[in-house]
Protein backbone atom coordinates (compact mmCIF):
# COMPACT_ATOMS: atom_id res chain seq x y z
CA UNK A 1 0.00 0.00 0.00
CA UNK A 2 2.87 2.37 0.76
CA UNK A 3 4.29 1.65 -2.69
CA UNK A 4 1.00 2.56 -4.43
CA UNK A 5 0.51 5.56 -2.15
CA UNK A 6 3.92 6.98 -3.06
CA UNK A 7 3.21 6.64 -6.78
CA UNK A 8 -0.23 8.26 -6.37
CA UNK A 9 0.91 11.29 -4.37
CA UNK A 10 3.97 11.83 -6.54
CA UNK A 11 1.63 11.76 -9.54
CA UNK A 12 -0.57 14.44 -8.01
CA UNK A 13 2.57 16.54 -7.59
CA UNK A 14 3.24 16.12 -11.31
CA UNK A 15 -0.33 17.20 -12.10
CA UNK A 16 0.01 20.34 -9.97
CA UNK A 17 3.32 21.09 -11.64
CA UNK A 18 1.77 20.63 -15.09
CA UNK A 19 -1.23 22.88 -14.42
CA UNK A 20 1.07 25.58 -13.06
CA UNK A 21 3.17 25.52 -16.26
CA UNK A 22 1.14 27.79 -18.55
CA UNK A 23 3.27 27.04 -21.60
CA UNK A 24 2.73 23.28 -21.47
CA UNK A 25 -0.93 23.73 -20.56
CA UNK A 26 -1.48 25.99 -23.56
CA UNK A 27 0.40 23.53 -25.79
CA UNK A 28 -1.92 20.67 -24.78
CA UNK A 29 -5.09 22.74 -25.25
CA UNK A 30 -3.94 24.09 -28.61
CA UNK A 31 -2.74 20.70 -29.92
CA UNK A 32 -6.09 19.03 -29.31
CA UNK A 33 -8.35 21.90 -30.38
CA UNK A 34 -7.22 24.64 -32.76
CA UNK A 35 -4.44 22.54 -34.27
CA UNK A 36 -6.90 19.73 -35.09
CA UNK A 37 -9.40 22.15 -36.66
CA UNK A 38 -6.80 23.99 -38.73
CA UNK A 39 -5.17 20.75 -39.88
CA UNK A 40 -8.53 19.28 -40.90
CA UNK A 41 -9.82 22.35 -42.75
CA UNK A 42 -6.68 23.70 -44.37
CA UNK A 43 -5.39 20.47 -45.91
CA UNK A 44 -8.29 19.69 -48.23
CA UNK A 45 -7.46 17.41 -51.14
CA UNK A 46 -10.93 17.04 -52.62
CA UNK A 47 -13.20 19.24 -54.71
CA UNK A 48 -15.74 21.08 -52.56
CA UNK A 49 -18.29 23.74 -53.55
CA UNK A 50 -16.46 24.78 -56.71
CA UNK A 51 -18.25 27.63 -58.49
CA UNK A 52 -19.31 26.92 -62.07
CA UNK A 53 -21.22 28.89 -64.70
CA UNK A 54 -22.87 27.51 -67.85
CA UNK A 55 -23.15 29.30 -71.18
CA UNK A 56 -26.02 27.33 -72.75
CA UNK A 57 -26.21 28.29 -76.44
CA UNK A 58 -27.98 25.08 -77.39
CA UNK A 59 -31.04 25.12 -75.08
CA UNK A 60 -31.63 21.43 -75.70
CA UNK A 61 -32.53 18.46 -73.54
CA UNK A 62 -28.90 17.33 -73.52
CA UNK A 63 -27.55 20.73 -72.50
CA UNK A 64 -30.05 20.88 -69.63
CA UNK A 65 -29.02 17.38 -68.51
CA UNK A 66 -25.37 18.43 -68.49
CA UNK A 67 -26.22 21.54 -66.47
CA UNK A 68 -28.18 19.54 -63.89
CA UNK A 69 -25.41 16.93 -63.61
CA UNK A 70 -23.13 19.28 -61.66
CA UNK A 71 -24.24 18.54 -58.10
CA UNK A 72 -23.16 19.37 -54.57
CA UNK A 73 -20.96 18.90 -52.66
CA UNK A 74 -18.41 18.95 -55.47
CA UNK A 75 -19.92 21.93 -57.31
CA UNK A 76 -22.21 24.76 -56.34
CA UNK A 77 -25.49 24.91 -58.29
CA UNK A 78 -24.53 26.05 -61.83
CA UNK A 79 -25.30 29.65 -62.80
CA UNK A 80 -26.56 30.33 -66.33
CA UNK A 81 -24.78 33.31 -67.89
CA UNK A 82 -24.49 34.91 -71.30
CA UNK A 83 -21.46 34.23 -73.46
CA UNK A 84 -20.53 37.92 -73.45
CA UNK A 85 -20.28 37.94 -69.65
CA UNK A 86 -18.06 34.89 -69.22
CA UNK A 87 -14.69 36.61 -69.55
CA UNK A 88 -15.59 39.48 -67.22
CA UNK A 89 -16.94 37.14 -64.54
CA UNK A 90 -13.80 34.98 -64.65
CA UNK A 91 -11.57 38.06 -64.47
CA UNK A 92 -13.49 39.14 -61.38
CA UNK A 93 -12.99 35.72 -59.79
CA UNK A 94 -16.72 35.00 -59.60
CA UNK A 95 -16.47 31.52 -61.11
CA UNK A 96 -13.69 28.94 -61.18
CA UNK A 97 -15.22 27.10 -64.15
CA UNK A 98 -17.22 28.34 -67.12
CA UNK A 99 -18.64 25.68 -69.45
CA UNK A 100 -19.67 26.85 -72.94
CA UNK A 101 -22.17 24.57 -74.73
CA UNK A 102 -22.24 25.59 -78.42
CA UNK A 103 -25.37 25.89 -80.59
CA UNK A 104 -26.76 22.68 -82.13
CA UNK A 105 -24.72 20.60 -79.71
CA UNK A 106 -27.38 17.91 -79.20
CA UNK A 107 -28.02 17.62 -82.93
CA UNK A 108 -24.32 17.19 -83.66
CA UNK A 109 -23.94 14.59 -80.91
CA UNK A 110 -26.79 12.51 -82.30
CA UNK A 111 -25.34 12.86 -85.81
CA UNK A 112 -21.93 11.57 -84.56
CA UNK A 113 -20.16 14.78 -85.65
CA UNK A 114 -18.07 14.88 -82.44
CA UNK A 115 -18.82 18.48 -81.40
CA UNK A 116 -16.59 20.20 -78.84
CA UNK A 117 -17.37 21.84 -75.52
CA UNK A 118 -15.25 24.61 -74.08
CA UNK A 119 -14.37 24.54 -70.37
CA UNK A 120 -12.64 27.69 -69.13
CA UNK A 121 -10.76 27.21 -65.87
CA UNK A 122 -9.40 29.78 -63.44
CA UNK A 123 -6.12 28.11 -62.51
CA UNK A 124 -5.27 30.59 -59.75
CA UNK A 125 -7.20 28.14 -57.52
CA UNK A 126 -4.73 25.44 -58.49
CA UNK A 127 -6.03 22.48 -56.47
CA UNK A 128 -9.67 23.05 -57.40
CA UNK A 129 -8.73 23.74 -61.01
CA UNK A 130 -6.88 20.46 -61.38
CA UNK A 131 -9.43 18.33 -59.57
CA UNK A 132 -12.45 20.14 -60.99
CA UNK A 133 -11.33 19.73 -64.59
CA UNK A 134 -11.16 15.98 -64.16
CA UNK A 135 -14.53 15.86 -62.39
CA UNK A 136 -16.14 18.03 -65.09
CA UNK A 137 -14.79 15.84 -67.88
CA UNK A 138 -16.07 12.71 -66.15
CA UNK A 139 -19.50 14.24 -65.45
CA UNK A 140 -19.95 15.47 -69.04
CA UNK A 141 -18.75 12.21 -70.55
CA UNK A 142 -21.03 10.12 -68.33
CA UNK A 143 -24.04 12.34 -69.04
CA UNK A 144 -23.55 12.19 -72.81
CA UNK A 145 -23.06 8.41 -72.70
CA UNK A 146 -26.26 7.97 -70.71
CA UNK A 147 -28.09 10.24 -73.15
CA UNK A 148 -26.88 8.28 -76.18
CA UNK A 149 -27.67 4.92 -74.57
CA UNK A 150 -31.37 5.76 -74.90
CA UNK A 151 -30.95 5.69 -78.68
CA UNK A 152 -31.52 2.19 -80.07
CA UNK A 153 -28.58 2.51 -82.44
CA UNK A 154 -26.12 2.74 -79.55
CA UNK A 155 -25.77 -0.54 -77.61
CA UNK A 156 -25.55 -0.47 -73.84
CA UNK A 157 -22.09 -1.56 -72.58
CA UNK A 158 -21.95 -5.19 -71.49
CA UNK A 159 -20.03 -4.30 -68.31
CA UNK A 160 -20.95 -1.49 -65.96
CA UNK A 161 -18.24 -0.55 -63.46
CA UNK A 162 -19.72 0.64 -60.16
CA UNK A 163 -17.34 2.19 -57.64
CA UNK A 164 -18.37 2.05 -53.98
CA UNK A 165 -16.37 4.09 -51.47
CA UNK A 166 -16.51 2.58 -47.98
CA UNK A 167 -16.30 4.47 -44.67
CA UNK A 168 -15.88 7.91 -46.33
CA UNK A 169 -18.36 8.15 -49.25
CA UNK A 170 -17.37 11.64 -50.39
CA UNK A 171 -13.65 11.06 -49.70
CA UNK A 172 -13.66 14.05 -47.34
CA UNK A 173 -10.11 14.84 -46.28
CA UNK A 174 -11.07 16.32 -42.89
CA UNK A 175 -12.53 12.98 -41.77
CA UNK A 176 -9.05 11.47 -42.02
CA UNK A 177 -6.73 14.36 -41.19
CA UNK A 178 -8.56 15.36 -37.98
CA UNK A 179 -8.04 11.95 -36.38
CA UNK A 180 -4.47 11.66 -37.68
CA UNK A 181 -3.75 15.11 -36.21
CA UNK A 182 -4.85 13.84 -32.79
CA UNK A 183 -2.61 10.78 -33.14
CA UNK A 184 0.33 13.02 -34.02
CA UNK A 185 -0.40 15.20 -30.99
CA UNK A 186 -0.49 12.12 -28.75
CA UNK A 187 2.99 11.12 -29.90
CA UNK A 188 4.35 14.63 -29.56
CA UNK A 189 2.90 15.51 -26.15
CA UNK A 190 3.50 12.13 -24.52
CA UNK A 191 7.20 12.41 -25.27
CA UNK A 192 7.51 16.12 -24.52
CA UNK A 193 5.49 16.13 -21.27
CA UNK A 194 7.26 13.11 -19.78
CA UNK A 195 10.68 14.33 -20.88
CA UNK A 196 9.95 17.89 -19.73
CA UNK A 197 8.84 16.63 -16.32
CA UNK A 198 12.22 14.97 -15.85
CA UNK A 199 14.25 17.86 -17.30
CA UNK A 200 12.33 20.28 -15.10
CA UNK A 201 13.41 18.33 -12.01
CA UNK A 202 17.06 18.72 -13.05
CA UNK A 203 16.72 22.40 -13.93
CA UNK A 204 14.99 23.26 -10.63
CA UNK A 205 17.30 21.08 -8.57
CA UNK A 206 14.42 19.03 -7.14
CA UNK A 207 15.71 15.72 -8.48
CA UNK A 208 18.27 15.59 -5.68
CA UNK A 209 15.47 16.10 -3.17
CA UNK A 210 13.51 13.19 -4.63
CA UNK A 211 16.54 10.90 -4.60
CA UNK A 212 17.30 11.44 -0.87
CA UNK A 213 13.67 10.79 0.03
CA UNK A 214 12.54 7.23 0.87
CA UNK A 215 11.47 6.70 -2.72
CA UNK A 216 12.67 4.31 -5.38
CA UNK A 217 13.47 5.45 -8.95
CA UNK A 218 10.68 3.16 -10.12
CA UNK A 219 8.13 5.04 -8.01
CA UNK A 220 9.36 8.40 -9.31
CA UNK A 221 9.21 7.25 -12.92
CA UNK A 222 5.78 5.58 -12.67
CA UNK A 223 4.31 8.69 -11.03
CA UNK A 224 5.42 10.79 -13.98
CA UNK A 225 4.09 8.21 -16.44
CA UNK A 226 0.58 7.86 -15.00
CA UNK A 227 0.14 11.60 -14.44
CA UNK A 228 1.11 12.59 -17.97
CA UNK A 229 -0.80 9.66 -19.47
CA UNK A 230 -3.93 10.78 -17.63
CA UNK A 231 -3.63 14.35 -18.94
CA UNK A 232 -3.23 13.22 -22.54
CA UNK A 233 -5.98 10.58 -22.38
CA UNK A 234 -8.49 13.11 -21.02
CA UNK A 235 -7.42 15.64 -23.69
CA UNK A 236 -7.84 13.02 -26.44
CA UNK A 237 -11.32 12.11 -25.23
CA UNK A 238 -12.47 15.74 -25.10
CA UNK A 239 -10.97 16.41 -28.52
CA UNK A 240 -12.75 13.43 -30.11
CA UNK A 241 -16.13 14.19 -28.58
CA UNK A 242 -16.12 18.01 -28.82
CA UNK A 243 -13.75 19.00 -31.65
CA UNK A 244 -13.95 16.08 -34.07
CA UNK A 245 -17.51 14.87 -33.58
CA UNK A 246 -19.35 18.11 -32.67
CA UNK A 247 -17.41 20.92 -34.38
CA UNK A 248 -15.98 19.15 -37.44
CA UNK A 249 -19.03 16.85 -37.81
CA UNK A 250 -16.89 13.77 -38.42
CA UNK A 251 -19.01 10.60 -37.97
CA UNK A 252 -16.75 8.34 -35.92
CA UNK A 253 -17.88 4.79 -36.64
CA UNK A 254 -16.36 2.95 -33.70
CA UNK A 255 -16.19 3.04 -29.93
CA UNK A 256 -14.34 6.05 -28.51
CA UNK A 257 -13.89 4.39 -25.06
CA UNK A 258 -12.21 1.41 -26.76
CA UNK A 259 -9.88 3.75 -28.61
CA UNK A 260 -9.09 5.62 -25.36
CA UNK A 261 -8.24 2.29 -23.72
CA UNK A 262 -5.83 1.53 -26.54
CA UNK A 263 -4.41 5.05 -26.30
CA UNK A 264 -3.76 4.55 -22.59
CA UNK A 265 -1.84 1.35 -23.35
CA UNK A 266 0.20 3.12 -26.03
CA UNK A 267 0.98 6.04 -23.71
CA UNK A 268 2.99 3.78 -21.42
CA UNK A 269 5.39 3.32 -24.34
CA UNK A 270 5.35 6.96 -25.46
CA UNK A 271 5.82 8.42 -21.98
CA UNK A 272 8.52 5.83 -21.33
CA UNK A 273 10.27 7.06 -24.47
CA UNK A 274 9.95 10.61 -23.16
CA UNK A 275 11.55 9.58 -19.86
CA UNK A 276 14.34 7.83 -21.75
CA UNK A 277 15.08 11.01 -23.71
CA UNK A 278 14.78 13.02 -20.49
CA UNK A 279 17.57 10.97 -18.91
CA UNK A 280 19.82 11.93 -21.83
CA UNK A 281 18.87 15.60 -22.13
CA UNK A 282 19.69 18.12 -19.42
CA UNK A 283 17.88 21.13 -20.88
CA UNK A 284 14.65 21.67 -22.81
CA UNK A 285 16.47 22.64 -26.05
CA UNK A 286 18.35 19.34 -25.92
CA UNK A 287 15.07 17.49 -25.37
CA UNK A 288 13.57 19.27 -28.39
CA UNK A 289 16.44 18.23 -30.62
CA UNK A 290 16.23 14.62 -29.45
CA UNK A 291 12.48 14.66 -30.11
CA UNK A 292 13.06 15.77 -33.71
CA UNK A 293 15.60 13.00 -34.26
CA UNK A 294 13.49 10.21 -32.74
CA UNK A 295 9.78 11.05 -32.88
CA UNK A 296 9.56 12.70 -36.29
CA UNK A 297 10.67 9.62 -38.30
CA UNK A 298 8.49 7.46 -36.06
CA UNK A 299 5.41 9.58 -36.88
CA UNK A 300 6.11 9.81 -40.61
CA UNK A 301 6.73 6.08 -41.03
CA UNK A 302 3.91 4.88 -38.75
CA UNK A 303 1.32 4.76 -41.53
CA UNK A 304 -0.51 7.93 -40.53
CA UNK A 305 0.79 9.90 -43.52
CA UNK A 306 1.72 7.12 -45.97
CA UNK A 307 0.30 3.56 -45.93
CA UNK A 308 2.81 0.85 -45.11
CA UNK A 309 1.95 -0.83 -48.42
CA UNK A 310 3.48 2.15 -50.24
CA UNK A 311 6.82 1.82 -48.44
CA UNK A 312 9.69 -0.50 -49.37
CA UNK A 313 9.06 -3.96 -47.99
CA UNK A 314 12.10 -3.95 -45.72
CA UNK A 315 11.00 -0.62 -44.20
CA UNK A 316 7.41 -1.80 -43.68
CA UNK A 317 8.69 -4.91 -41.88
CA UNK A 318 11.09 -2.85 -39.76
CA UNK A 319 8.30 -0.47 -38.66
CA UNK A 320 6.36 -3.40 -37.21
CA UNK A 321 8.76 -3.12 -34.28
CA UNK A 322 7.44 0.37 -33.51
CA UNK A 323 4.32 0.62 -31.31
CA UNK A 324 3.31 3.78 -33.19
CA UNK A 325 2.62 1.65 -36.29
CA UNK A 326 0.20 -0.58 -34.38
CA UNK A 327 -1.31 2.48 -32.67
CA UNK A 328 -2.18 4.04 -36.03
CA UNK A 329 -3.49 0.69 -37.28
CA UNK A 330 -5.99 0.12 -34.47
CA UNK A 331 -6.93 3.82 -34.38
CA UNK A 332 -8.00 3.72 -38.02
CA UNK A 333 -9.73 0.36 -37.56
CA UNK A 334 -11.75 1.50 -34.54
CA UNK A 335 -12.64 5.09 -35.44
CA UNK A 336 -13.07 4.71 -39.22
CA UNK A 337 -14.24 1.13 -39.72
CA UNK A 338 -16.00 0.50 -36.42
CA UNK A 339 -13.81 -2.47 -35.45
CA UNK A 340 -14.25 -4.06 -32.04
CA UNK A 341 -11.86 -5.66 -29.60
CA UNK A 342 -12.20 -8.99 -31.44
CA UNK A 343 -10.55 -7.36 -34.47
CA UNK A 344 -7.90 -5.08 -32.93
CA UNK A 345 -6.68 -7.30 -30.10
CA UNK A 346 -3.52 -8.30 -32.04
CA UNK A 347 -2.55 -4.62 -32.32
CA UNK A 348 -3.35 -4.09 -28.63
CA UNK A 349 -1.18 -7.08 -27.76
CA UNK A 350 1.68 -5.85 -29.96
CA UNK A 351 1.57 -2.36 -28.40
CA UNK A 352 1.50 -3.89 -24.91
CA UNK A 353 4.43 -6.21 -25.55
CA UNK A 354 6.71 -3.76 -27.36
CA UNK A 355 5.71 -0.91 -25.06
CA UNK A 356 6.39 -2.96 -21.92
CA UNK A 357 9.84 -3.93 -23.22
CA UNK A 358 10.78 -0.34 -24.00
CA UNK A 359 9.27 0.91 -20.73
CA UNK A 360 11.44 -1.57 -18.83
CA UNK A 361 14.54 -0.31 -20.67
CA UNK A 362 13.55 3.30 -19.90
CA UNK A 363 13.08 2.52 -16.22
CA UNK A 364 16.48 0.79 -16.06
CA UNK A 365 18.06 3.84 -17.68
CA UNK A 366 16.23 6.17 -15.32
CA UNK A 367 17.25 4.11 -12.27
CA UNK A 368 20.89 4.15 -13.35
CA UNK A 369 20.77 7.92 -13.93
CA UNK A 370 18.98 8.67 -10.68
CA UNK A 371 21.39 6.53 -8.68
CA UNK A 372 24.47 8.12 -10.26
Amino acid sequence: MRFASNIFWLGTKELRSFFSDWVLLFLVIYSFSLAVISHAQSNSQELYHASIAIVDEDHSALSRRITNAFLMPYFKPPVLIAESDSQALMDAGKHTFVLDIPPNFERDVLARRQPKLQLNVDATAMVQAGLGSGYAQQIIGTTIAQFLSRDESVPTPAVDLVTRVAFNPNVTTSWFTSVMSIIGSVNMLAIILAGAALVREHEHGTMDHLIVMPLTPFEIAMAKIWANSLVITVAVGISLYVVVRMLLKVPLAGSIPLFLFGTLIYLFFATGLGLFLGTIARTMPQLGLLYVLVATPMNILSGAATPLESMPRWLAITMQASPSTHFVSFAQAILFRGAGLDVVWPQFLAVTGIGALFLALSLLRFRATASA
